[in-house]
This record gives structure tokens, C-alpha cells and sequence, in this order.
């Protein structure tokens, strides 16, 4: 008995000292090593990036218990989970990660680590010590975007004035990250789905899987096409270029989303209606728009909004990426359009008339603002985008 019970001991110490040099090699293999010189040099401590154990996070979730479950996708599947000090988290279980580009991966972490912005989901910190890293992140709970527009018991419920709130939202942030993160960060992903929103149905772009970085020096990067179909910018698929006007295409889908309440691929619609952007787009062109507009947000007050929100959709949604405009650009035409629907004296016979001219003449005059310059070169793009066939699903 003595001689088992050592046996038994003895068998348990060899089974523990394995566990612990497994974490340890993942711990190197995943770049916790260079994380952590990273971090030691860092400048800024109040922004800190907390690595996790593997055994805090596995408490945290009950051992990524399927019923707390609560998101998945391409990149990985989520999790709630309570850590020891009661915060409530969303813990990322990430899909196999390419170890040639793990410190790319470390340099990601320690970039969305830093970002500080309250449209941008927050990224509390990671566990190196498993094969697949996990990324911890702040638990926002009251679904996504994606719900709230398409879920019939909601649907009804969202307003144009939260609908044009949470599309100035998304731009900012998007905004934020192209222009005025420490490096620029390309989404590369943006979809109802990645949209957030908390108790106040603020919006919060999260889900960074598919992101890149792109160097100051840099204006474009060649990678493999990723993305969702749908939302896919049809420049990106066809040259495998990203730039940051590809996540602009992206936001010009969301946009038309919450102009019509309609998914942006469904192919249980009628073949012309099954990809949003074309159906869109066509009603645009033959001066149809209403018809596709939801009909619980339109009304005589917000018109005017509407069609502005409109046009501007078609700009981003511009087959050629160079013609779209910068999200920075995006942001500040939704945030005057939401001004003006804050101050309804603003809206005179005279804009309307203006707006209803810009609806004929065609996107491509929205950025010039001078009649005298106007032209009807986006209907170019309009009917070149028309050729992009999705029967196939790829």
C-alpha cells in the first residue's frame, strides 16, 4: 500500500511538473516572452495589459462551459466570465494562430491594449499559457447591432434618432482607428455582427480577429481576402489590396442597413434582392429610394436626413476605393446631419430641394457641394457594381 500510495504520489508530481512545462512552452511559442519586455519598457503604465492564467480564466468561465457561450464566428467563439475581483468579461477563444506571425499578434495586443475610446470595445488583456492565446475583453450585454435591427421583437423599437446616433458612433470609432490610434489599425471586418451596444444602446466596434496594422509609411497592404460576403469591399476581393477604404465600403453596407432594416445578404430574397448594396444601389439609381427605406423611420420630419444619409451611403459603397471618403470624413457629415436633425428649424424648403437635386444628379456630386461642378461620374461605379454576382455564395 505504501509502496502505491508513493507510486500514485510520485506519478502526480510527474504529471503536474508536465502540465506546468506545457504552459510554459506555450507561454514562449505564444510571445508571452515578448510581451512581457514590452510591456517593462513601456512609457504610459496606466494603460496596462494584464496577462491571465490559464487557471483564472478557466474558473472565470467555468471551464468555457457552452452556456455561457456568447458570440462566435470565423475567428473564434466568446465567452462570459466573472473573474475573482467580480469583473464581468468577455474571454475570446481564438481559432489556431499562425506562429510565423506571432509578434505581429503581441504587437496587436499591446496596440488594442492602448486604444481608449468609448465606441471601441476595450481589450483587458490575454493567457498565453494555452495553445490558442485568449484574449480577455469588457463584457458589453446587450447584443449586437445585428440583433437589434433584425430581431423581430426589437425591430420596431429602433428609432431613426438611435439609428443615426449609433452610425455616427461606429464612424467615429472607425475613424478613430484609421486616423488617430498609434498605429493605424484596419478593421477589416465591419459588420452588424462586430457592433456592440451597452445598457444605453451606445455603440462599440469590437471583434479584432481579422484586423491588420498599418505602418505610417504604408497606404496598403497585400493579404489573403478576408472578410464577410456582404459587407466585402468588391476592390479588396479583386486585388487582394486592403486599404482603409475597404473598411469604408464595409460602413456604407452598415448604413444602408439601417436605412432599410434589411441583412446584407439573404438568399432567401428574390435573386435581384439578395445582396442589400446592389438592390440598394439600384433603387437609388432609378430614384426609388423611399421604396427600400423602412417605413416605421420615415416620416415628413427626418426626410431630409434621410436622404442625406442616403447619398452618402453610395459614396462609401463607390466600386473604385480611391473615390470613397475617408471615415474621418464620414464621421463629421453624419455628425452634421445629426445636428440638423437636433435643430428641425434648420430644415428649410431650400434644403430639402438641394437634397432631392443631389438624389437626381447622382452620388458622385455630394463631395463638390457647388452645383456649378457637379457631374454624374458615380453612376459609373453603380453600374460596374451591378456585375458582382453572389449566386455562388463565394
Amino acid at each position: 500500500m505504501v509502496l502505491l500510495m508513493g507510486t500514485s504520489w510520485l506519478y502526480l508530481i510527474y504529471q503536474k511538473r508536465k502540465l506546468i512545462k506545457l504552459k510554459e512552452n506555450f507561454f514562449r511559442k505564444n510571445g508571452g516572452i515578448i510581451l512581457q519586455q514590452k510591456l517593462s519598457i513601456r512609457e504610459d503604465s496606466s494603460q496596462s495589459t494584464q496577462i491571465f492564467t490559464e487557471g483564472e480564466l478557466n474558473q472565470a468561465t467555468k471551464n468555457f462551459d457552452d452556456n455561457l457561450i456568447i458570440g462566435s464566428g470565423g475567428y473564434g467563439t466568446v465567452y462570459k466570465g466573472i473573474l475573482l475581483d467580480n469583473r464581468i468579461v468577455a474571454v475570446k477563444k481564438s481559432k489556431v494562430v499562425d506562429k510565423s506571425q506571432i509578434e505581429q499578434f503581441i504587437n496587436e495586443v499591446i496596440v488594442l491594449s492602448q486604444i481608449n475610446h468609448r465606441n471601441v470595445v476595450k481589450l483587458l488583456g490575454c493567457c498565453l499559457e494555452t495553445e490558442v492565446p485568449l484574449l480577455v475583453y469588457e463584457f458589453v450585454n446587450n447584443g449586437t447591432l445585428f440583433d437589434y435591427l433584425h430581431n423581430e421583437n426589437k425591430a420596431t423599437n429602433v428609432s431613426w434618432t438611435n439609428r443615426l446616433r449609433i452610425a455616427t458612433e461606429v464612424a467615429e470609432a472607425l475613424s478613430y482607428l484609421h486616423s488617430s490610434a498609434s498605429i493605424p489599425i484596419i478593421h477589416r471586418d465591419v459588420k452588424s455582427t462586430n457592433i456592440l451596444l451597452d445598457d444605453n444602446y451606445t455603440a462599440k466596434v469590437s471583434d479584432f480577429g481579422a484586423s491588420r496594422l498599418v505602418s505610417l509609411d504604408q497606404t496598403e497592404l497585400a493579404t489573403m481576402v478576408q472578410g464577410t460576403l456582404g459587407y466585402l469591399d468588391p476592390e479588396y476581393m479583386q486585388t487582394s489590396q486592403l486599404t482603409e477604404k475597404s473598411d469604408v465600403y464595409s460602413f456604407g453596407v452598415i448604413l444602408i442597413e439601417l436605412l432599410t432594416g434589411e441583412k446584407a445578404l439573404s438568399f432567401e430574397r428574390p435573386e435581384g434582392r439578395r445582396c442589400l448594396a446592389i438592390h440598394f444601389l439600384s433603387c437609388f439609381k432609378e430614384d426609388r429610394l423611399f421604396e427600400v427605406v423602412e417605413m416605421c423611420i420615415l416620416n415628413e420630419d427626418n426626410k431630409v436626413e434621410i436622404m442625406e444619409v442616403a447619398v452618402l451611403a453610395t459614396r462609401c459603397l463607390r466600386l473604385k476605393g480611391e473615390e470613397r471618403p475617408s471615415m474621418k470624413e464620414v464621421a463629421m457629415e453624419l455628425e452634421g446631419i445629426r445636428k440638423m436633425e437636433k435643430h428641425p428649424w434648420t430644415k428649410t424648403d431650400k434644403n430639402l430641394e438641394k437634397t432631392q437635386l443631389l438624389l437626381h444628379e447622382g452620388p458622385g456630386i455630394y463631395e463638390h457641394g457647388d452645383s456649378s461642378r457637379y457631374s454624374n461620374s458615380g453612376y459609373d461605379s453603380l453600374r460596374d457594381h451591378a456585375l458582382i454576382g453572389f449566386d455562388d455564395g463565394r
